[in-house]
């Protein structure tokens, strides 16, 4: 149905409300990154509007925080682009600090604890080799 794939790859180690909240990160910024993938509002029977929501399905993965740092290189050496999610972000408090700590690190020494990308199916296949579906 679709040529592309949409995966986000979480570290295994994280407590569950650190899984949630970079789910939901990564994925606005595959949104923000593919807005044709937003569909149309959703309405109710008794005409209540809701958000649209992407047209395309995501994947959640798993993998170690060695394997992410393969994915993150991966990505990088294919020239695609990702959402990632460092460790320090969360001890920050909004978007200009994030991305100011963000900034302080390259793929060589971030803690990368998720990242998130949409490409063609065997690209993504590809990149994401070696993690799991989250369960």
């Amino acid at each position: 149905m679709f040529d592309t794939k949409i995966a986000i790859v979480l570290r295994d180690d994280l407590a569950d409300w650190q899984k949630l909240n970079v789910v939901a990160f990564l994925a606005t910024g595959v949104l923000g990154q593919n807005p044709e993938i937003l569909g149309e509002a959703y309405e109710d029977a008794a005409g209540n509007a809701f958000n649209p929501l992407a047209i395309q399905p995501m994947i959640v993965l798993t993998a170690s925080a060695e394997k992410i740092s393969t994915i993150h290189n991966r990505a990088l050496s294919r020239n695609i682009r990702t959402s990632a999610y460092i460790e320090e972000m969360f001890s920050t408090g909004h978007d200009a600090a994030n991305r100011a700590v963000f900034r302080e690190f390259g793929p060589e020494d971030a803690k990368i604890v998720g990242i998130a990308l949409r490409a063609d199916k065997k690209d993504v296949d590809k990149v994401t080799k070696g993690a799991k579906m989250h369960g």
